[in-house]
This record gives C-alpha cells, structure tokens and sequence, in this order.
C-alpha cells in the first residue's frame, strides 16, 4: 500500500501532463476542420445509439500523399541530425578540457557551459541576429579586413550556428559527466606502452565515452527536430522544417486537425530515439 502512495503522484503526473495532452492532440488529429472555435468537429458525438464515431484518418493520409509535410519531415530530422553532430564534435574537446582540469575548476567550468540558460532563449537569437545582418559586427570585422559585407543573416549557416549555439550545452554536460568518472589509470597504462595522445583517445577515451555521446546526441537531436524559433528568425525562407509546417497550419490555416496529425507524425518517429535514450541513460554526477 505504501508503495503505491509513493508511487500515485508521479503517475498523476504523467497522466495529467504527459497521457492526456497526447490524448486530446490524437482526438483532434482524427477530427475533420470545420468552422467555429476551436475549428474543428470531434470525432466522437452523442447519438440516439450513445458515443457515435464520426471522424476519419484523412489527416494522416494526406501526410503521406502530400511531399510538402513529407518533406518538411524529413528535412527537419536531417537538420536535427547535422545540429547534434556538430555539437559532439565541438563538445568532446570542452568535455576533455572540464574533465582535466584542476577539482576547483571542474565546477566554475561547467557553470560557464550552463551559463546561456541564465538568459531568455529570444535574447540570445536577437544577439546573434545583430551580430549578422548586414550591418553588424561580424561584417563591419570583415569589412574592415577588406573581404566586404556577406549576406550572413536568413541562410544556412545563420541557422547552424543558431542551432548549435542553442543545443550545445546538452552535448556537453553527459560528456563531461561520463569523462570525469573514466579509469585513468588505463590511459596511463597505454601511454607508458607507447600510443600517443590519439590513440590513447581512440582506443580508450572514445569507447568508454559512447553512450554519453549517444545520450548527447539525442539530448540535441530529439527537440532540435520540432525547433521552430531558430529556423523562422534566423533561417533562410526556403528552409521549411516541420515546425514552421505546424505553426502554419495551426494559425494561419487553422487546420488543426492536420497539424495535429503532423505533431502526432513528429513523435511516433521520435519515439524510438527516445526509447533508446531511455535505455542508454545519463550518467550521473559524481567524483572519480
């Protein structure tokens, strides 16, 4: 008995704030638009007969039939993917470097990881699109160094750096959390053996540290996927990401039936990244 009272807030919890949610989105993704508020009609209606069903897996057919969501879809994982790729590559060096530096430091080191939370998330994108647009300071530097203005802002790589800017703390911390708790002692050994630095990494280093990396990984990937903020301020016109698919169809076509459908599309095929992050874990904090 008492287990279950232990155990009855949390699964409240999920119920309220995870199951119902996913729920109603699911109900109104089998609905059909139609006038009035909100503009759709519920696919289940009270009859002479009790509970009648009246709505249609349409929605989820036109997903498939129609390349534009297919494609904004796809789109919106292959930049998931790049994003959480480009933060490992950058966060397995700052990772190495928290994780060897003095005990004093470790601390103060991941507080500076942590610090772009301190802030509002719109902040840090109107800094970066200051920083960008033709008038800024990054080409007002290269003006000055006689390479003259570049068309930064609303392209590819503003979109990159936004992204990586955003999601690099969540590569970072499993990473640096899995490097503080590794054996020295083996790289030692490997180094009294004669492999360089490299290879110590590669052989040791990088295979002690994959599921963090995996873990990292789908920290950046799994909510890089529905981004919608960073693509839209900071993004090219043309790149239409599954975010930008639903916020139009929820509020300027107000077909929330087929954004519904979309939304429930984007988490069945984040589900088996989840499933496997949930298997993976993170490891936890502790001292070595």
């Amino acid at each position: 008995m008492m287990r279950w009272l232990i155990l009855l807030p949390p699964f409240v919890w999920l119920a309220l704030l995870v199951a119902a949610p996913i729920g109603i989105l699911a109900a109104i993704a089998l609905a059909e638009a139609g006038p009035g508020v909100p503009p759709f009609l519920p696919p289940f209606a009270w009859g002479t007969a009790g509970l009648a069903w009246q709505g249609s897996l349409e929605n989820f057919r036109s997903l498939v039939a129609d390349g534009y969501y297919l494609g904004a879809l796809l789109r919106s994982l292959g930049v998931a993917g790049v994003t959480a790729g480009l933060c490992l590559l950058l966060a397995y060096p700052m990772a190495l470097g928290i994780a060897g530096a003095r005990p004093a430091w470790r601390m103060p080191l991941l507080l500076l990881v942590l610090l772009p939370f301190w802030t509002g998330f719109l902040p840090r994108i109107g800094a970066w699109i200051g920083l960008l647009r033709d008038g800024g300071w990054v080409n007002g530097l290269l003006g000055a160094l006689g390479f003259g203005p570049l068309r930064l802002l609303y392209t590819d790589t503003a979109l990159w750096l936004g992204m990586v800017h955003a999601y690099l703390p969540f590569a970072v911390l499993p990473l640096a959390l899995a490097l503080l708790k590794r054996d020295l002692a083996l790289e030692e050994a490997a180094a009294d053996l004669g492999a360089g630095r490299f290879t110590v990494f590669r052989s040791i280093t990088l295979p002690l540290s994959l599921p963090a990396a995996a873990a990292g990984f789908l920290l950046v990937c799994i909510p890089a996927a529905g981004e919608f903020v960073i693509p839209e301020l900071l993004g090219p016109p043309e790149a239409l990401l599954v975010g930008r698919a639903l916020w139009g169809e929820f509020f300027q076509n107000r077909d929330w039936p087929l954004a519904a459908a979309l939304a429930i599309a984007l988490l069945a095929v984040l589900v088996l990244p989840i499933r496997l992050f949930q298997r993976l874990g993170v490891p936890r904090l502790g001292s070595r």
